[in-house]
């Protein structure tokens, strides 16, 4: 569980408890640790001039009773905000495995030295503004109490990358990503078993209409003979990549749950933050020790020089959206929306690599973000923003971007 940083600053960014009803009085005192009652917050501070309405802050049941019916949620603006997230993140991960099919055809496989750059932009980004916001030694002190939660993460993540990444050097962009649906099935068993996570009936049939539609997707393959390569691979290379990209799901899996985990009771920019710092680090070892053969045999030319800098900004952008759509929604969700990525990478090959799109290919998409709709049927208004591992109120939350928790806190304002 992340701790609450009771040193420093941190009372400038703790947030007030959770009331029905705030007068107009100090806020709640620190427990008995002398620690911040409740989670910091992020880039939002809370008003406590002692003019607040009384209303100020409410809780999660009168938010939810605001709307009624099985299609509360539907009637949100955080509804279509998800929606589309969804699927931006979905062009993004399609794009980084084009760029990495790119990279493997100019002959360049560096799995791991590959996403190395990604890490180090990110880290100069979030870890900068970690320091301007928390000072050197608040951050030492972060890293010596929280580290070794980060440190695991990372290396969740860089291997989800790594085995990703090089599963491509054995099989195909299809295969690849068709395996990727097991991560949903890490994530639903993790999420259930150990935040105490809780699926809906439409939730469950609406995973399972969205598998079906990779179903389509894989139909059509098949009928158009899309699996059969110019090039093809091996049948021992193709179990060999489809067991890398079945290791890289499971990875990906287990950080996308711990990342839901931190980012809902952390600062976006310190969870962020802190998996580039490490993951540079275990990313940079792994480059050093499985990169050194593939580095010096590698094709370097202008192409390779783009489509790394491809990769890198549009996987940073993906590491910057998706703690967004965690606090929003889920990790179930996230992955399920990634399924959509099958179409659009078609469409995106059909530009690259010289495809043609099945008339199949429309009926499947449709019927993932079909089964992306259903799985939101009743569901009330804050959706899945609600953490069960925070409290009835959120109240062990931080009040920050895309939080339920900054909607309980009515008083807050983004500075």
């Amino acid at each position: 569980m992340a701790t609450q940083d009771g040193q420093g600053g941190a009372a400038e960014h703790s947030a007030p408890a959770v009331v029905a009803t705030r007068p107009a009085s100090p806020p709640s005192p620190p427990s008995q640790d002398g620690k911040p009652a409740h989670g910091a917050s992020e880039v939002v501070a809370i008003n406590e001039q002692a003019n607040a309405p009384e209303d100020a802050v409410t809780t999660v049941d009168e938010l939810e009773a605001s709307k009624k019916g099985r299609f509360a949620y539907f009637k949100t603006k955080d509804f279509y905000i998800v929606l589309v997230l969804g699927q931006v993140l979905a062009l993004c991960i399609t794009s980084t495995n084009t760029f990495s099919s790119l990279l493997v055809a100019q002959g360049t496989s560096i799995p791991a030295f590959q996403t190395f750059f990604n890490y180090v932009l990110l880290n100069l980004v979030y870890t900068s503004f970690t320091f301007y916001r928390y000072g050197f030694a608040r951050w030492c002190r972060l890293v010596l109490r929280d580290g070794w939660k980060y440190i695991i993460l990372a290396f969740l993540d860089v291997q989800g990358n790594y085995f990703t990444v090089l599963a491509y050097r054995y099989t195909t962009i299809l295969s690849a990503q068709l395996i990727n649906f097991f991560a949903i099935v890490t994530v639903v068993i993790v999420s259930f078993c150990f935040l105490r996570v809780r699926y809906h009936i439409t939730q469950v049939i609406g995973i399972l209409i969205c598998i079906g539609g990779v179903g389509i997707l894989i139909a059509s393959d098949h009928i158009t003979g899309a699996t059969s390569p110019e090039n093809p691979i091996s049948t021992g290379d193709q179990v060999k990549g489809d067991l890398f990209a079945l290791l890289g799901a499971f990875c990906y899996g287990l950080s996308n749950v711990a990342e839901e985990f931190l980012v809902s009771k952390r600062p976006l920019y310190e969870v962020v933050g802190q998996l580039a710092f490490w993951a540079m680090i275990w990313n940079g070892a792994q480059a050093g020790i499985f990169d050194r053969a593939s580095f010096r045999t590698a094709t370097w030319n202008g192409p390779v020089g783009g489509y790394l800098v491809g990769y890198t900004l549009i996987l940073s952008l993906f590491y910057s959206l998706a703690p967004v759509l965690f606090r929003l929604s889920s990790a179930a969700f996230f992955n399920v929306s990634l399924l959509t990525g099958n179409f659009w990478g078609v469409c995106i090959g059909v530009e690259v690599f010289g495809l043609q799109i099945h008339w199949m290919y429309p009926v499947a998409f449709v019927c993932i973000v079909g089964g992306l709709l259903v799985y939101f049927v009743g569901r009330k208004v804050l959706g899945e923003a609600t953490k069960p591992w925070l409290g009835r109120n959120q109240e062990g939350g931080v009040t920050g971007v895309g939080t339920a928790r900054r909607k309980v806190v009515k008083g807050a304002n983004v500075v």
